[in-house]
């Protein structure tokens, strides 16, 4: 097989988003891979609604009675995997406690095999409570975000 045209093929194929090239000849059968760098997916996150209780010191019968019950919106992890709350690092969060965040607005990044997922919220809402610390591991169906539905 000639090397000039695979040295040729390599050098086309360079710097593109082509990932493999497979040709086949009477003398034999060449497979190009090229990197590309890591893969972005992203990942839909199970539903399910929490109800949040406001832990406090013990107080009196009549004020007890007013402690509110809140229900959230929770955000699960889809997959195992290591949750960063930014793009890269050094760079903002997606997402702080407070944030007001649309549907379909990304809130972190899960990375599993060297693939960067991104978790996107599936309601509007506000954050109120981020559960997991950046850089921390995370198990499928992990409470994540609880997210106050608007």
């Amino acid at each position: 097989m000639d090397k000039n045209l695979i040295f040729e093929i390599i050098e086309k194929i360079k710097g593109t988003k082509i990932e493999e090239v497979e040709f086949e000849t009477e003398e034999g059968r060449i497979k190009i891979r090229q990197y590309v760098g890591p893969k972005k997916e992203v990942v839909s996150a199970p539903q399910q609604i929490v109800e949040l209780k406001e832990e406090s010191k013990p107080v009196s019968p009549a004020e007890s009675q007013e402690k509110k019950t809140e229900k959230y919106h929770v955000i699960k992890s889809p997959l195992v995997g290591t949750f960063y709350r930014a793009p890269s690092p050094g760079a903002p969060p997606f997402v702080e406690e407070g944030d007001i965040v649309s549907k379909g607005q990304v809130l972190c990044i899960i990375e599993a095999l060297k693939v960067m997922n991104e978790i996107e919220s599936d309601i509007n809402g506000r954050v109120v409570k981020i559960l997991v610390e950046n850089g921390q591991p995370v198990e499928f169906g992990q409470e994540l975000f609880y997210i106050e539905p608007t």
